[in-house]
């Protein structure tokens, strides 16, 4: 520990740069008392000196009236009411503290909705009672605040020993948290699920058909770009009617391991199911070939464990319909990646999930695929930090060597890293790529098919063209941009005379104008 105040005047924070010196408070003021070795949140509470109070990306400054009692009671509660939840840091805390202290907390004020709280969070974290009798009196309170974090609505576990309405979205072997931030409760609020649907339903159903189905496969094949591949085209549909099955089965491990199989076409050199040796994300040296990890997997012996906590709260999230789809989706699919439980196919699958649970809370209707991995693909750059904003902070906090055959080998536990972190980041990414596809990419490939179809109904009318000719023709005036060029009037299209070409030209320019 530091000194005997728990609370510290500063600028600086871990590298961190306050917007102003002041009182670091709450979980910070925890973290840095306690030393614990744990990825700061994302945001940190300060009490400023200037009666001001505001927030910025990482720091949320209250006015001196705000400041806590400096013990550790007065930091957790004021954590709890201005914070919110933080399992991460408070399972390391229930960790190294000495349990009296926590009993002690609780018998000063059993009652207490934040004594309570933290009562009911060392149990449920740690595993473990504390010799306290069970409350018989008090309302019970919500575990979450929903003003400040995501909760499950339905379904919700009382507990009657501690008086607790445990509304956490996740389980204890798997519970990510969600902030309520300004962006996120603006997309919840638009109601972009209704939106999309009276977009669809204005669409003529065959058109709506194969914007779908191109969608699809121009989701399968952005899928396998993302992670640096260019399959055949046989083998891009055949993941392509995976994603179309997505929502119709449970996801179990089983159906994992089969999503797995689709994904990883010549299984020969990859070890296929949950690992069995470590894993991570990187380059290796070109000299000595030891690991640069930019991303450090699960440890394998924590694989089951993770693994079926995740789809324990997939479970969970999927029965509430109460827990927005997106955010739910956001939850569970970036959860398996930073887990990244198998040896290779993790990034597909982890976009797969994603169409599944937006189709099983029927967020979208049934056989419309949002197109996520063509999304991402397309800003890849801020997917990747994303990724960054999960594995950057945890790499200084894993402890690993290079393994004889080049791996890593992590020789600390790590396995709270992955169950316990803030989706908020991840949330807003995602809910940015649906409202992209809602606004741009849907209506673009509708708009395209319903020209082209004015184009055939042209070609069909003028020249009685075939449905392969039209769409080698349209290809070629896309590829020149209106006009066929030498070698397709030679060729392909010789039978035109040079007053058709023309025709079709101007004909194509007309159509396709705001192309």
């Amino acid at each position: 520990m530091n000194n005997n105040r728990i609370s510290q005047i500063l600028t600086v924070f871990h590298e961190r740069i306050a917007p102003e010196p002041g009182q670091l408070v709450g979980y910070g003021a925890i973290i840095n008392y306690y030393d614990l070795q744990i990825p700061l949140p994302d945001l940190l509470a300060l009490v400023s000196e200037k009666h001001r109070q505001y927030q910025t990306i990482e720091w949320q400054v209250f006015t001196p009236r705000h400041s806590p009692e400096d013990t550790l009671m007065g930091h957790l509660t004021f954590a709890l009411k201005y914070e919110g939840i933080e399992l991460g840091v408070l399972k390391k805390l229930f960790e190294k503290v000495d349990r009296q202290i926590i009993i002690d907390i609780v018998n000063r004020e059993p009652t207490g909705a934040y004594a309570r709280k933290i009562w009911f969070l060392y149990e449920w974290l740690m595993d473990n009672s504390l010799p306290l009798k069970d409350l018989v009196t008090a309302n019970y309170v919500p575990l979450v605040d929903e003003t400040l974090q995501y909760a499950c609505g339905q379904n919700i576990e009382n507990s009657k020993r501690h008086r607790i309405k445990n509304n956490l979205a996740g389980v204890r072997d798997f519970c990510p948290m969600i902030r309520k931030t300004a962006l996120l409760k603006q997309y919840v609020a638009n109601d972009l699920s209704n939106r999309i649907k009276n977009i669809i339903g204005k669409i003529h159903p065959d058109v709506m058909g194969r914007a779908a189905a191109f969608l699809l496969l121009k989701d399968s094949k952005a899928s396998y770009a993302i992670e640096g591949e260019h399959p055949p085209q046989n083998r891009a549909q055949r993941w392509g009617r995976a994603i179309g099955q997505a929502g119709e089965k449970r996801v179990t491990e089983e159906e994992l391991r089969r999503l797995q199989q689709i994904v990883i076409d010549n299984p020969r050199f990859t070890k296929m199911g949950l690992r069995l040796e470590e894993g991570f994300i990187g380059e290796h040296d070109r000299r000595h070939g030891t690991p640069i990890p930019d991303h450090i997997s699960a440890r394998w012996k924590d694989l089951s464990t993770l693994i079926s906590g995740l789809l324990r709260c997939n479970e969970k999230l999927e029965n509430d319909p109460s827990f927005d789809a997106v955010l739910a989706a956001a939850m569970v699919a970036f959860g398996f990646v930073f887990i990244h439980p198998f040896a290779d196919g993790n990034g597909r699958i982890h976009r797969y999930l994603i169409h599944h649970v937006l189709l099983v809370k029927q967020w979208v209707s049934a056989g419309i695929i949002f197109p996520v991995s063509a999304i991402i693909l397309e800003r890849l750059d801020e997917y990747r930090k994303v990724l960054k904003h999960f594995s950057q902070p945890r790499l200084d906090l894993i402890e690993w060597k290079p393994s004889a055959n080049n791996n890593v080998d992590v020789t600390n536990e790590t396995i709270d890293l992955y169950r316990y972190f803030d989706a908020t980041r991840q949330a807003e990414f995602l809910y940015s790529c649906v409202l992209e596809t809602i606004e741009n990419t849907i209506p673009r490939e509708v708009a395209y098919l319903e020209k082209y179809d004015r184009m055939k109904n042209y070609l069909d009318n003028s020249f009685e063209m075939p449905d392969k000719t039209v769409a080698l023709l349209v290809r070629f005036l896309e590829q020149g941009k209106g006009q066929l060029s030498k070698r397709a009037k030679s060729e392909e299209f010789k039978e035109l005379t040079e007053g058709e070409v023309a025709e079709i030209e101007t004909k194509y320019r007309e159509i396709f104008s705001n192309e």
